[in-house]
């Protein structure tokens, strides 16, 4: 499947947070735009980064009434586990199978490392930016961070 591109709906899902609740997209957008983070694996170096900038910038992205969201495939004990050690206050999904990587379209990297790709989501689900950089990891929060902000305008 072709990767999802801005004007086009994003498909609904449900996975499981690091705290094992439901989490739904359409529900979640309902309330608010959301930044949707895929990333490769809890713990390894660039996701560190881009996890920790991600939190480093949250308030912002509150401030805008948007929420950030992280999703891998690692499991739910392990998004506990990374959002505890690094003092993550957003939602990461365990997306074991990579069924919603699959919906969007994320490809892999070099063939074998999952994507790393960003979609800022509006209230209808409507995608309204992506950015795919495999090593870039603060200009996933950066250019997240300016759709949000002119969303708003």
């Amino acid at each position: 499947m072709a990767q999802l591109e801005p004007g086009q709906r994003a498909p609904d899902f449900t996975l499981f947070t690091q705290t094992s609740a439901p989490w739904t997209l359409s529900e979640q957008t309902a309330k608010g735009p959301v930044v949707l983070f895929f990333y490769p694996k809890n713990d390894t170096p660039v996701c560190i980064v881009e996890a920790c900038t991600f939190r480093d910038q949250h308030e912002v992205f509150l401030q805008h009434g948007a929420q950030v969201v992280g999703v891998s495939s690692d499991s739910v004990a392990s998004h506990e586990r990374f959002a505890g050690k690094h003092e993550l206050p957003y939602t990461l999904l365990s997306d074991e199978g990579g069924r919603v990587r699959e919906l969007f379209g994320v490809k892999k990297t070099l063939g074998f490392f999952d994507g790393r790709v960003s979609f800022v989501l509006d209230q209808g689900r409507l995608v309204r930016h992506v950015f795919s950089s495999a090593l870039n990891a603060k200009g996933h929060v950066s250019e997240a961070l300016e759709t949000i902000r002119e969303l708003q305008r």
